[in-house]
């Protein structure tokens, strides 16, 4: 029986928009104990699932990667699963900044237009 190599590297599973690489740079350069940013899906029910981010200080075994100019976005496998196509941007627009996801759940078919979607991190 062979094992199944865990792919710990992202490259074009996810997309980040230089805007919203910047901003995050800018979030966690100042912040001494932060080893990045997880993306994370959680919750389900009638709301549908919801997605975000939050700092990470520890990667764990089970996170895949995602580098560019310094920044480090960590998903789990079972996140990346939900999350493989999505686009993240920053924008500012309106009643202020935020930043938003695109085309949530595209690879498991959903549409990420669900009540408790707001797109903000």
């Amino acid at each position: 029986m062979s094992q199944v190599q865990f792919n710990t590297q992202l490259n074009d599973e996810i997309n980040v928009s230089p805007e919203a690489v910047k901003q995050l740079i800018a979030l966690t350069e100042n912040e001494e104990t932060v080893n990045g940013v997880r993306i994370f899906v959680s919750g389900g029910g009638c709301s549908g699932m919801q997605y975000g981010m939050t700092f990470v200080e520890h990667p764990t075994e089970f996170d895949t990667v995602w580098e560019k100019d310094g920044l480090k976005m960590y998903v789990d496998a079972i996140a990346l699963s939900y999350l493989e196509g999505v686009e993240i941007d920053y924008q500012n627009q309106g009643n202020g900044a935020s930043f938003v996801f695109k085309n949530v759940f595209m690879k498991s078919g959903g549409s990420g237009s669900c009540g408790g979607c707001g797109g903000a991190a």
